[in-house]
């Protein structure tokens, strides 16, 4: 059973070990969150291309080396021994892993997602069933649309506001659940 936790990547170097259609997803997934990524491949798939800039990519097949100083790992090669190779080395050095393959040596799996700025909003399945986990965040994309990106901001300065100006405790917790049932605008009239 996998324990939902958000992460703060700032600071730790990911690896993808791949170069294809699934290594290239997580490389996107990673850029979503302004994290730079080393991908480590013999061949790219051309898709790559349009991200080049974006990621460090080194062309040639998996060593060791490449994933020592890592403290996430993505292994996502067409190969399950290597993969399962990458898991195994992982594990044993207390790395975080996904092995696109092999759930049962990740220790951890990456949710479907919607990203509205600050608000994120994820869906899994534990790996069951990831085209249930991709329908429900289509919905969600719907139903959150962009605006919620300046909604959550606007939330986040009034709450600051409302922290600093009320001493008391009732009265500030009142305040706070009020700004729940103010939309957009009123948020914006009331800064």
């Amino acid at each position: 059973m996998y324990y939902p936790i958000n992460l703060k990547i700032d600071d730790m170097k990911i690896v993808v070990i791949g170069g294809g259609k699934v290594a290239y997803r997580k490389c996107i997934n990673f850029l979503a969150f302004n994290k730079k990524v080393v991908a480590v491949s013999e061949e790219f798939i051309k898709e790559f291309e349009n991200i080049k800039d974006e990621i460090e990519i080194i062309k040639d097949s998996y060593n060791e080396k490449y994933i020592k100083e890592a403290f996430v790992v993505v292994a996502a090669t067409n190969n399950k021994d290597v993969n399962h190779q990458i898991g195994t080395y992982c594990r044993e050095y207390g790395k975080l892993v996904n092995v696109v393959d092999d759930g049962d040596i990740s220790n951890f799996t990456v949710p479907s997602f919607v990203k509205r700025g600050d608000l994120l909003l994820s869906v899994s399945t534990g790996g069951k069933s990831p085209s249930l986990s991709a329908k429900i965040r289509k919905e969600l994309e719907e139903v959150y649309d962009e605006s919620y990106e300046e909604y959550v901001n606007l939330l986040g300065e009034t709450r600051q506001i409302i922290i600093n100006n009320a001493d008391d405790v009732v009265e500030r917790r009142k305040q706070l659940k009020e700004l729940l049932n103010l939309s957009i605008d009123e948020l914006k009239q009331g800064k």
